[in-house]
């Protein structure tokens, strides 16, 4: 691969391994270190051939998880966004009328498996865009629909 740069040879070579299923989808790839010490190159060099299968969407960085395959297929990063979509749908489908009290917090979090903090920023976000009204400690009910 002469004049190609060591970081594109290098995503080139992830790339397929995403492709051929050697990281499917859901994996977490090896570490910058580790990724380092393979390809025996700096750190560097590998977050810059990461970054390009980050902008290709094959991988997406999750706090606290590392780099994950996504496959090429959209996640959602945190989980608190995933609690705002699936209500958001609900709230469109009819599912959730306007005046309709939402799940407690707690039935929230163990619909989700998350923790509190991840269900007051989904609520906090639903109720400054409007779909819901109420406060942290009191029932929060559908404000509006589309």
């Amino acid at each position: 691969m002469g004049g190609v740069p060591v970081f594109r040879q290098i995503a080139d070579i992830v790339r397929i391994r995403i492709r051929s299923g050697e990281y499917p989808a859901g994996a977490v790839l090896p570490s910058g270190v580790s990724f380092g010490q393979e390809f025996g190159v700096s750190r560097t060099t590998i977050y810059r051939a990461l970054m390009i299968l980050s902008g290709e969407g094959l991988i997406e960085v999750i706090p606290s998880k590392g780099r994950v395959v996504t496959g090429g297929i959209p996640v959602l990063s945190y989980q608190y966004l995933r609690i705002i979509r699936d209500l958001t749908r609900q709230i469109r489908q009819g599912e959730l009328c306007v005046g309709t009290r939402l799940p407690s917090e707690a039935n929230l979090r163990r619909r989700y498996g998350v923790g509190r903090n991840t269900v007051r920023r989904a609520l906090a976000v639903l109720e400054e865009d409007g779909w819901v009204w109420g406060s942290q400690g009191a029932r929060r009910t559908v404000r509006r629909s589309l």
